[in-house]
């Protein structure tokens, strides 16, 4: 069955007049009615009964008529379901995310991405660097979120947001009494970093920033991640460096302070994602981050 002969029965039973019906399709009258007859002839069922005034539906008729249109409809929708999924509105996005960028610039990624593409599924998966690497490449993902830039053939970073660093700090430590602190400071005491995951890493980021300042960090626990590090701090285990992000994990005892004389004490939030990625759901994803990343860079 032609679908076409399902939109020239349509418009007869609507118009239950040949002669309309031709109008409506600008084809003409004998062409319509051949199509009809070879409609009735598939099916072997009559269809439309013909009377001096036009066509009347059988009780086959009117039941073909709901079908059709269910037909239709479902055509259309497919039609365009597949138009808004080749423009980027309609689909599936796999993320690979990890740390302490789900915090905050994340959430506001995603929940623009949210209301500009409602259509969209998007699905988080927390994964490492290194499984972010590996799952880009076997296209499980879309896109990944880390620190530190990786250099891979074929997979481009973008740098979104570089965040100052805070010292975290139990509220009965002495260097709690400052508004901000010396990054000298922590040349003086056991530091809590993170994470443990394959390096380089944000443990390494601290200790080259320490070397920069001329002493060597002394790390007194190194663990998975910061909500296990502050929690840490918290309970008076040393005192740890967390991204500015990280500054909105509020627990009992603990309190976070600026460094006061280094400009340098920052660290990146970038995105990792396959250089020949033109889906249209991902290029569109993309220009929300660039334009996250343009009002970030403004502020």
């Amino acid at each position: 069955m032609d679908l076409r002969h399902l939109k020239y029965f349509i418009a007869v039973a609507e118009e239950l007049n040949i002669g309309r019906a031709s109008q409506r399709l600008y084809i003409s009258q004998p062409h319509l009615t051949r199509q009809i007859q070879q409609l009735e002839e598939e099916l072997n069922v009559q269809l439309l009964l013909r009377t001096p005034k036009g066509v009347e539906l059988t009780q086959a008729g009117e039941m073909f008529l709901k079908e059709a249109r269910n037909i239709r409809s479902l055509m259309e929708q497919g039609i365009e379901r597949t138009k808004r999924t080749s423009q980027g509105k309609m689909g599936r996005l796999d993320i690979g995310i990890l740390g302490t960028g789900i915090l905050h610039a994340i959430p506001q990624i995603l929940r623009q991405f949210r209301d500009t593409h409602p259509e969209v599924k998007v699905v988080l998966h927390t994964m490492s660097k290194a499984e972010q690497v590996e799952a880009l490449q076997q296209k499980r993902i879309s896109i990944g979120f880390h620190r530190m830039p990786l250099i891979i053939p074929d997979i481009e970073n973008l740098l979104i947001v570089n965040e100052k660093l805070y010292l975290a700090v139990n509220e009965d430590h002495p260097l709690s009494q400052q508004e901000s602190v010396s990054f000298m400071e922590l040349a003086k005491q056991p530091i809590v970093l993170f994470p443990t995951e394959a390096r380089p890493n944000f443990v390494d980021k601290v200790i080259e920033l320490c070397r920069n300042k001329g002493f060597v960090p002394e790390i007194s626990q190194l663990v998975g991640d910061v909500f296990t590090g502050v929690a840490l701090v918290a309970g008076g285990f040393g005192i740890s460096i967390v991204p500015e992000s990280a500054t909105t994990l509020n627990l009992p005892g603990l309190v976070y302070r600026p460094f006061f004389d280094t400009t340098t004490a920052t660290v990146d939030l970038s995105c990792i994602y396959r250089k020949d990625d033109q889906s249209a759901i991902f290029q569109a994803f993309l220009a929300v981050i660039r334009i996250f990343k343009e009002q970030q860079d403004g502020q």
